[in-house]
């Protein structure tokens, strides 16, 4: 081979290298701070005689809006399918016959690699089936069965909604909360449920999502507190800061729905919108762009303006929104809002006071093992009472671990987790 021909092949090869590398830099480069696309959930009608076809036929069009997205560059991390209420397909059914349907659903999740939610033990305000006249407090029980006997299926209960203030479903809720600490590993059972108040069907993230005429719909939840944590560095003017979570978000937001609306052309599914909520994931800390932009610890005076500054971004952002598109404090899985809550910087209080300027509510709080049912149940009255008094969608997904107390620390070992220090129930 001669040097010029060696030279030719050597840019050949480089040539291709690079349009192949092009490609992925333009996809997936480190320095385009985009967000990941935390879940693609589809909405469906379950029908309990036939879901087995059902589920495939999902699944597969999941599939496909995945591989768009993964071919604009987007990490897609889980795939979910939601469902109306429980109750309603599984009418007439016995505990037994309901609780082995759902194991037999659950194995079919973990099979085929998605996330599931069942919906809520209640119906949303007048959704309630025609005739159909079931005893919450036992459906709440059996969802706690539920969840308790298998490893992916999620719930909710309905604590508050457009119709006010559910009270009778609060100890139901609490009662749910009681049972899966002290029956299912660690206490981690509450982790796929949660108390839900003024949320709206077709909600992305779980265990608050249920569908209710929602029948081939799918809506885009994100992980996104990378990208509000640049922008929020980028100045420590509180205008500049909005306007730069505004601009970087917004524009991964519209191309992500770019994505979702030509998908929904090609499979016929519709799109129902973007949950705009900045998930963290324990070091992509949304606890730490706060800090990083008050330059207080979380929970400091100023915290409170930081969390309606990026809720007003949040706001403005001009794309088809659904879900909670709020400020997500989760204390169990983020690492810098676990480090201020076991330094005590944070509380149940201080959190609902957060939520009070659209956060989503108390999320992954962990709680000494013996909190009763009667501890439970006015915090659930107060972030029902929150969410009803200014109609915006909270949850409590509070998780009491068994055998241990206050200023004992958990020892969960689950990915998605970080430990914490236990406070006592004030």
């Amino acid at each position: 081979m001669t040097k010029h021909s060696s030279l030719f092949s050597v840019c050949v090869i480089a040539a291709v290298l690079a349009l192949g590398f092009s490609s992925a830099a333009r996809a997936a480069s480190p320095n385009d701070n985009r967000p990941k696309v935390r879940a693609i959930t589809a909405f469906i009608a379950l029908d309990r005689a036939h879901y087995e076809t059902q589920i495939a036929e999902t699944l597969a069009n999941l599939k496909k809006i995945k591989a768009a997205y993964e071919k604009a560059g987007f990490e897609v991390q889980t795939l979910r399918i939601t469902t109306q209420p429980f109750p309603e397909y599984t009418r007439n059914l016995s505990d037994e016959q309901a609780l082995a349907f759902f194991k037999k659903y659950d194995a079919l999740a973990e099979k085929n690699g998605f996330d599931a939610a069942i919906g809520p033990a209640n119906f949303p305000g007048s959704e309630r089936p025609t005739g159909h006249a079931s005893d919450d407090a036992h459906e709440a029980l059996l969802l706690a069965k539920i969840i308790a006997s298998t490893k992916i299926l999620e719930g909710a209960v309905i604590i508050a909604g457009d119709d006010g203030i559910r009270w009778d479903a609060i100890p139901s809720a609490a009662a749910v909360i009681h049972y899966l600490a002290d029956n299912s590993p660690n206490g981690l059972g509450n982790f796929r449920f949660a108390a839900i108040a003024m949320i709206p069907p077709n909600t992305p993230f779980y265990p608050a999502s249920y569908q209710v005429n929602g029948n081939h719909t799918f809506a885009i939840g994100l992980q996104s507190a990378n990208v509000v944590a640049t922008a929020l560095a980028s100045s420590t003017n509180p205008q500049k800061a909005q306007k730069a979570i505004e601009d970087s978000l917004g524009n991964w937001a519209r191309q992500i729905e770019a994505i979702a609306k030509r998908a929904a052309q090609e499979t016929g599914w519709k799109y129902t919108g973007i949950d705009l909520s900045p998930a963290p994931l324990k070091e992509i800390s949304i606890g730490g762009a706060i800090e990083n932009f008050t330059h207080e610890p979380l929970g400091s005076n100023g915290t409170l303006a930081a969390v309606a500054i990026i809720t007003r971004a949040l706001k403005n952002i001009r794309v088809t929104r659904t879900g909670y598109s709020g400020l997500m404090l989760p204390v169990l899985e983020d690492s810098v809002i676990a480090r201020r809550w076991s330094e005590g910087r944070l509380s149940i209080n201080s959190l609902l006071l957060d939520s009070s300027v659209c956060a989503t509510g108390l999320d992954v709080i962990p709680m000494p093992g013996d909190t009763t049912e009667a501890q439970i149940e006015p915090i659930l009255k107060d972030v029902a009472s929150l969410a009803y008094k200014w109609h915006k969608p909270l949850a409590a997904r509070l998780l009491p671990v068994k055998g241990k107390k206050a200023g004992e620390q958990t020892e969960f070992q689950d990915p998605f987790l970080v430990n914490a220090k236990i406070l006592p129930i004030r």
